[in-house]
Formats: structure tokens, sequence, C-alpha cells
């Protein structure tokens, strides 16, 4: 077999990409890109972690504020690794919040009623 006769492999231009060569090749990715700037997240971050912050002063006693607050820490989590949450997760938190709705509906009618006693003067 001459030179020319060879097997050969020729790589090009990759990004993004990985691969391994041989018998007992092994090849791992690991990708991590920036957070992203998104005005939305931003906001739903700040959101998110005012409403952990309201949770403790509520009583739990069917266990759904915890299950809650572990739903609103994993969003926190996301968006502060990744910059943004999957769609996925915004919709369990909404599920959540629709099951919680009490709780919701406690925290927003005492935003109501600041809001009301800050107008009265």
């Amino acid at each position: 077999m001459a030179a020319s006769d060879e097997p050969s492999v020729t790589i090009g231009d990759v990004h993004g990409s990985t691969f391994a060569i041989g018998s007992h090749a092994h090849a791992e990715s690991h990708t991590h890109s920036a957070p992203q700037d998104d005005e939305a997240m931003r906001e739903l971050l700040e959101a998110v972690r005012a409403l952990r912050a309201d949770l403790p002063r509520l009583r739990d006693e069917d266990g759904q504020l915890r299950t809650l607050d572990a739903e609103l820490a994993e969003t926190e989590g996301e968006i502060t690794r990744t910059g943004s949450a999957p769609a996925s997760r915004i919709e369990r938190l909404r599920a959540l919040l629709g099951d919680s709705q009490a709780v919701v509906s406690l925290l927003a009618s005492a935003g109501t009623v600041a809001a009301m006693l800050g107008n009265m003067r």
C-alpha cells in the first residue's frame, strides 16, 4: 500500500462541536453560555425574590408554600445561572401559583390595601 492509499481524516472548521477519533476515544462536551441580558427575565427574577421573601410571613398549613418556595428557588437559580427560565419551568410555576390562589390573593390584597392607604391623606 502506497502512502497515498493510506486512509485519512480531514477536519474542516469546527465550532461548538465535540468529537473523538479512534477505537477507545471518548468525547465529552461542556458548554457554558453567558447569561442573557433580558429585561423581562431580570424583572421576573426580582419578583421571584420578592415573593420568596414574603412567603415566610404566611402560615403553611398544607405544604403548598413549601412546594411553591422550592419551585421559586429553582426558578431563581435557573435565571441566575443562565439568564432565562425555560418555558416548562415557567408553566410549572404558573400552575403552582394557580394552585396557591389563596396565597396569591392574600399578598395581592395586601398590596392593594397598602396602595389605598398611601392615597389617603
